[in-house]
């Protein structure tokens, strides 16, 4: 059972949820799974043969409609026409990677048993994420607050035998699945289309994903400090153990270890150095690192509660014959959340770009922008200016999405979070920063080659071989764009967390 994942209608870690995209698992519905599945839509059934029973989005209408109630006679119709005109996604397409986050994370909700929806539902979008089929999905469009409503009507779609969906790299249309698996379109009952479409799964998913991402190019933001410190000859008693255990944030102490790590048994760390200080780009890598790393272990914590979460309304609670209506949809926890960890990682890319400045200031025997004849060759510095324009995008992108609201629905929904602009934007941060910080490893290694036959420490020279394997020391001036995408290859191709 090693290849697939068990849904269990249970929680799930965040290391289970990394192991499951990364070793490309499927994923199967426990026997538990199902019978919390069947109790909870017999339970509805039921309740729906009372006399004069009126639950929210399964016998009215929706947002500011609730007050109009829907005959049994067209309650089906409500589900299939909740679902077709929420599909109202704009934008562009929302990478494959996070809509398969974004399907599981649907799927795992679905399994506790509240939702009221069908085996076959769930069975069906089971079918869908064993075989790489993926609804697209548009990334505008949702305000983060009754839920994702647009991108998940979108991933609902085809079910209808709607919309359109990703397998192997190319767009089919839903119709397709019928001819191609035998799939047919399935009915929705009632509430199934408002348990599709409510829930954060969209800023879930992001936010998942980034998480991820953020983890790694901490890693590498660390190396590659290290790398740029001991090419600019800094003094390492910033990075004393003393400093930091009278000031013990986590995240501070870990950087400070870190780092003393990487640079061990360095002869250019060796040598004796003639200032006094360093500038706060070097100095405080432990402190605004640290800072950035701290933000990632809050992220832990609110993502560990959200993805266990049911995030519908109306809730459903057969062994206490409830059905609840209320604000579970709302991403207020997530857009908070996200936005700060946007400005963490802004900060990254902020301090990497001071960094990657100095080193091509021609000071501490490096030549002026790292080229071997400055005048005749301009080296890196252009280098710089990519890297500042990033840097100063993702500081625009850092304002919070969720300090604005607008007003919805007829007034209905007068407040909500805009998560979904939380994480959408912070996926264009992470984006950035990994070029930002690609390229101040591009130059960091220009400059330790110049300072031959000094070497840096073990570790860091072990990389510097085999990033030299595919991204040469400049000679002469060459297009750097090349450069900047061979060295965020080389970045994804190194396991950043196991080479200590």
């Amino acid at each position: 059972m090693g290849l697939f994942h068990i849904v269990n209608g249970e929680g799930i870690s965040l290391s289970e949820m990394r192991a499951l995209f990364v070793q490309h698992k499927k994923i199967e519905l426990s026997e538990i799974a199902i019978q919390q599945i069947d109790k909870c839509r017999n339970y509805l059934d039921e309740k729906m043969k009372e006399p004069n029973a009126t639950f929210y989005g399964v016998n009215t209408g929706f947002g500011a409609l609730c007050n109009v109630r829907i005959e049994g006679d067209k309650l089906l119709d409500l589900q299939e026409n909740l679902v077709l005109s929420h599909a109202a996604g704009i934008g562009n397409d929302v990478p494959v990677d996070i809509i398969r986050i974004m399907l599981f994370l649907k799927i795992h909700s679905l399994s506790f048993g509240f939702s009221g929806i069908q085996k076959q539902t769930v069975v069906r979008m089971i079918d869908w994420f064993n075989h790489g089929i993926f609804p697209q999905v548009l990334d505008q469009g949702s305000l983060g607050a009754s839920g994702d409503l647009a991108p998940l009507a979108h991933l609902a779609l085809p079910l209808l035998g709607k919309g359109n969906y990703h397998l192997n790299g190319q767009l089919f249309d839903a119709s397709t699945l019928e001819t191609n698996f035998k799939w047919k379109p399935i009915q929705l009952q009632s509430k199934e289309g408002l348990a599709l479409l409510n829930g954060t799964h969209f800023m879930q998913a992001y936010g998942l994903y980034a998480l991820f991402q953020a983890e790694r190019l901490m890693h590498f933001a660390d190396y590659t400090a290290a790398l740029s410190y001991d090419a600019w000859e800094c003094l390492e008693e910033p990075y004393y153990e003393p400093i930091h255990r009278v000031r013990p944030h986590k995240g501070q102490l870990e950087t400070a270890h870190q780092i003393r790590k990487i640079l061990k048994g360095s002869r250019i760390n060796a040598q004796t150095k003639s200032q006094i200080q360093d500038p706060y780009s070097f100095r405080c890598v432990p402190q605004v690192h640290g800072a950035s790393k701290d933000a990632i272990h809050h992220m832990h914590k609110v993502f560990a509660t959200e993805i266990n979460s049911v995030t519908d309304n109306p809730i459903i609670y057969p062994d206490e014959d409830l059905i609840l209506s209320g604000g579970n949809f709302h991403g207020q926890p997530l857009a908070l959340a996200l936005d700060y960890l946007a400005i963490a990682l802004s900060e990254l890319g902020n301090i990497s770009e001071r960094r990657t400045y100095l080193l091509l200031s021609g000071q501490r025997n490096l030549p002026l922008f790292l080229a071997k004849e400055p005048g005749i060759q301009s080296g890196l510095m252009i280098a710089q200016y990519a890297a500042a324009s990033l840097v100063s995008q993702n500081k625009q992108l850092c304002t919070p999405a969720s300090v604005d609201s607008i007003v919805s629905s007829n007034g209905q929904e007068d407040h909500v979070s805009m998560g979904a602009n939380s994480a959408t934007k912070l996926y264009k941060i992470i984006q950035n920063l990994e070029n930002i910080l690609a390229i101040e490893w591009l130059c960091g290694a220009q400059a330790i080659d110049l300072k031959r036959p000094l070497t840096t420490s073990t570790i860091l020279e072990s990389l510097l071989l085999k990033y030299r394997e595919t991204v040469p020391f400049m000679e002469n001036d060459r297009i750097l764009s090349e450069d900047f995408k061979k060295t965020v290859a080389f970045y994804k191709n190194q396991e950043w967390e196991r080479i200590l």
